[in-house]
């Protein structure tokens, strides 16, 4: 069997949608799936089974702004790359992104599955319903990642949608070696992510202040707000910001945080970054998102806080960083649900979805 798996933002830019992507591909493979990844790419595609697609642009959506490649020279790639490669099937994650993964959807040249990630609100599955509903209705198999994403998309688009949760691969953190670091070192909190407003990268800067000054708060990844809030903050020493982040120094610095901070105020459809944090055995502390509660048992394996609040984010570190014995329980408790929630696990699910759709 062999597996075309579309992705419509760049693997250059870090993303969850792409996370996934490749953390799937991965398994897949090394489960004896011959998956090829298409995608664009700003750079040197990351694996040898990537074919890139070229360079991406910026679309806003959900409020974030999305790598997409709708350029015509990406759309002749993806068509060339899905006639050489002669593909038993495709696998499109957001199947109605601009770009590669739409084109599969317009042209289907083969059973199509399509993993719908986006919650919260997509502006153009109101505007161009009539038309999405109908392509949409091409696609074979629909999964989503989420209640809130199948519902989303079953409001705007119609159809049914299996929900299959977001996979982690728990060895590449679990296993991570932790950064190398001074003995005696001040305690440390860790947040990785696009600097974006619904992030809430802001909020954890305004909660920084709340802190003993002892507090170091490791701020990694970049975004159109990274700027401003480094002009703003300037006089905060307990902030250190690192930077573009890749995959392995990421499992490095959440091994090494004594907190990981999630403190999103909203669009998310699902916390795989909790379970991350959760699989390098890290406290979690993350905002009281929907996606987030169901992510974390209902706050049994995170500490969750007001979302949007300075003051409560505040006074959830403190609880977090004073490690009290519960810190250790919900560490242990965290580790056994991000297991649960293993890529290698989710790949088996595909793959039985796969062979469904190659025997239609």
């Amino acid at each position: 069997m062999r597996v075309g798996m579309i992705c419509p933002y760049s693997l250059g830019v870090w993303g969850g949608v792409q996370t996934q992507v490749l953390g799937l591909s991965r398994s897949l493979r090394a489960k004896g799936v011959a998956t090829q990844v298409l995608a664009p790419c700003d750079g040197l595609p990351p694996e040898p089974w990537v074919t890139p697609l070229g360079d991406s642009m910026p679309y806003a959506q959900n409020g974030s702004l999305a790598p997409v490649a709708p350029d015509p020279p990406a759309q002749l790639r993806v068509l060339g790359a899905i006639r050489d490669e002669r593909f038993d099937l495709l696998h499109l994650h957001e199947p109605l992104a601009p770009g590669p993964t739409l084109t599969a959807v317009t042209v289907k040249p083969v059973p199509l599955l399509g993993t719908f990630h986006a919650s919260g609100n997509v502006a153009a599955y109101r505007w161009l319903r009539p038309l999405l509903r109908k392509l949409t209705a091409k696609i074979d198999v629909k999964t989503a990642v989420s209640a809130e994403a199948a519902g989303m998309a079953k409001r705007h688009l119609g159809g049914d949608y299996e929900i299959l949760f977001n996979g982690i691969e728990v060895a590449r953190f679990a296993d991570a070696k932790p950064m190398e670091l001074a003995p005696g070192r001040p305690p440390t909190i860790l947040f990785l992510a696009r600097h974006e407003p619904r992030k809430g990268l802001d909020v954890l800067l305004d909660a920084s202040r709340l802190l003993p000054p002892d507090v170091r708060v490791w701020i990694g990844g970049e975004g159109p707000e990274t700027a401003r809030l480094k002009q703003l903050h300037e006089d905060n020493p307990r902030l250190m910001w690192l930077g573009p982040v890749t995959d392995q120094e990421k499992a490095r610095y959440l091994k090494s945080a004594d907190v990981f901070c999630v403190p999103s105020l909203g669009g998310e459809s699902f916390g795989v970054v909790l379970l991350e944090g959760m699989a390098a055995g890290t406290p979690v502390v993350a905002s009281d998102l929907e996606a987030y509660r169901v992510t974390s048992g209902d706050g049994h394996d995170a500490e969750l806080f007001a979302t949007g609040s300075p003051t409560d984010l505040a006074k959830a570190l403190l609880r977090v960083l004073e490690h009290g014995p519960e810190v250790d329980v919900r560490v242990e408790s965290g580790f056994q649900r991000a297991n649960r929630y293993s890529m290698d696990a989710l790949a088996e699910v595909y793959i039985a979805r796969y062979q469904q759709l190659s025997i239609r």
